[in-house]
Formats: structure tokens, sequence, C-alpha cells
């Protein structure tokens, strides 16, 4: 058996042969039913035999799998000039892109970056913030109610409140993070990320809030000239407000954010003497600004879970 086994040079023939020995109706199988009438050197000398011819049948096998990785290796040939397999590596998501770059510049002008709760109380995502119980933000369709009277955060102007009430004035701050409305459109989403920066100090006026908008603006979209139309707006927050617009692609005009100058009651709110101190606030979505800058037709794909989009767009 032993020399059967030794000479077989296929595994098909091997494979065969094992079967015909340890199989269910196999030869040794048969043997080593019969153990119970042997005595004790013939139950050894049994056992030795199966342990062998196992390792037998186990040791030809690896030689015929070598032996035919072998002979198709050698049938091959390997091209080292061909160009490798493609590699897929990932890439930050547009919107981590914008904000990361977004952080960077605001940063740069000297905010600093703060963050918040997204669950806010009534004090600091409306009262703070000179919001009347009356005033349409607090309907209950734009805001997400919690049934203990806390909102989903609807601005990260909350974020303002509670730097001023931690750190004081002089400040000059940005806060970022995700708001939630009841909004669901082509340029609106219930969930987006917001930006808002402040800056509180004696002698802050207007022309140094559109200065540090045309410096970010232009930063961001790499644009040298930003042209800028400036609105008469209105948020229970600043006074005055405006609305700024950017030229965009030729003669069009698109409305990239909200500011104005910080209303007196939320200094007080917030334990700021009016008389003393003043200053400016603006917010925008970063995800809008990442559909401009990526030129991205629907700002509810960048919510989605398709590497497919991604790819499309280059990232």
């Amino acid at each position: 058996m032993q020399e059967q086994i030794r000479n077989i040079n296929t595994l098909e023939e091997l494979q065969a042969l094992y079967a015909a020995t340890f199989g269910k109706t196999g030869t040794m199988t048969a043997r080593l039913k019969q153990m119970k009438d042997m005595d004790n050197a013939a139950r050894a000398a049994l056992n030795a035999e199966n342990t062998e011819l196992r390792a037998l049948f186990k040791t030809r096998q690896s030689e015929l799998e070598h032996a035919a990785l072998m002979s198709k290796l050698a049938g091959e040939s390997l091209d080292a000039t061909l160009d490798g397999m493609p590699e897929n590596r990932g890439t930050l998501h547009p919107l981590t892109q914008a904000l990361v770059e977004v952080s960077g510049i605001l940063e740069s002008f000297g905010y600093t970056m703060h963050t918040g709760p997204e669950v806010e109380d009534d004090w600091h995502n409306f009262t703070a913030l000179n919001t009347p119980a009356h005033h349409p933000a607090r309907d209950m369709q734009d805001t997400f109610f919690l049934p203990n009277g806390n909102v989903m955060r609807t601005q990260t102007s909350a974020i303002q409140i509670r730097a001023m009430e931690e750190s004081g004035v002089p400040i000059k701050m940005f806060g970022v993070g995700s708001t939630y409305r009841k909004e669901m459109d082509a340029t609106h989403g219930p969930m987006f990320g917001q930006i808002e920066g402040l800056y509180i100090d004696k002698d802050i006026t207007m022309a140094d809030l559109i200065g540090d908008i045309r410096a970010f603006l232009g930063r961001f979209f790499e644009i040298d000239n930003v042209e800028l139309r400036i609105r008469p707006s209105y948020f229970p927050f600043t006074d005055p407000s405006i609305e700024i617009d950017m030229k965009w692609k030729g003669d069009k005009w698109l409305e990239i954010m909200g500011a104005g100058m910080v209303h007196p009651n939320v200094l007080r709110n917030c334990g700021v003497n009016p008389d003393e101190y003043q200053g400016f606030a603006f917010g925008f979505g970063w995800d809008r600004l990442a559909m401009l800058k990526y030129g991205l037709p629907d700002l509810r794909e960048l919510y989605g879970n398709d590497v497919r989009w991604l790819r499309k767009y280059g990232f």
C-alpha cells in the first residue's frame, strides 16, 4: 500500500485510493471495526499502520498539489511592464472638505471655533437671541419641538450665546454644527451644517463685517475681486440686519449669508453693556457653499451614501 501511494501521479487517483481505504466501505475502515476482537499487540500494530497510511496520503497530496502549481506557473508569463491594479483610495467627503477649508480661513482671521449641544433649551435657541414668543421662527412649521419643551437647534447662533456667557467679551469666535428645520428641497434640507461668526469688541462697525466677509469669500472661492450686494433684511438678533449676495459667473447674483450688527438686547441678555461693546454676527450653511464651489446641483445628494455619486464629482 505504501509503495502504491508513492507511485500515484494525479490527485484524482490519490483521492480514489483514499476513499477505497478510509471511506465508509474502505479496507482500513473494515479492519478498524474488527479491533474489538484483537489482542493488544494486534491493536497497536493496526493503529500504527492506520497512522502511517494517513500520513503518507497527506504527504503525497501536498507533493502532487505542489507539482500541479509548478506546472501551471511554468506555462504562464508575467509582464512586469503592465500597469498595476487601480487602488481604491478613500477621500474626504465634500462637506468635510468645505468645513476644513472654511474653518481654516476663519481661524486665520483670528476667530476661534466653538461647538454646542444640538438639543437646545428655549433660552439659548430663542429668548436670549431676542426672539419673542410670537415670532414665526417658533412656529411648529419650522421648528422640531421635543416633548420636554426643548428643541432641535434651529441655528448655531445658540453657540454664540453660550460662548459669551462662558467667556465674556471681547470675543471673536465662530460656531459650527448641525441645525434642524422642517424644510426639504433641492437647496434646503431638514438637517444642514451651519457656521455663524461673532465679533464683539469696542468700536466694531458694519465696515469691519463687510471687510471680513469679502476677504472670506475671496479666499474660499479663489476670487480676486469679490463683488457683493448688500440688501436690508430682518433678523431678531441683529440690528441693522442685512443679506449679502455675491456676483457669480457673469451677472448672476447669489444669496450667500445673513448678517448684521448684534442687537443690544442680545448683548444685555449675555450680561454685556451695549453702550460699551458692540459687534457683528453672520451665518451661512457651509453645505450650500460646498454646492457652489464644487458645482453640485442638489443639496440633498450631499447627505446620501452612494459612493458612485462621490466618484462622479471627483471626490
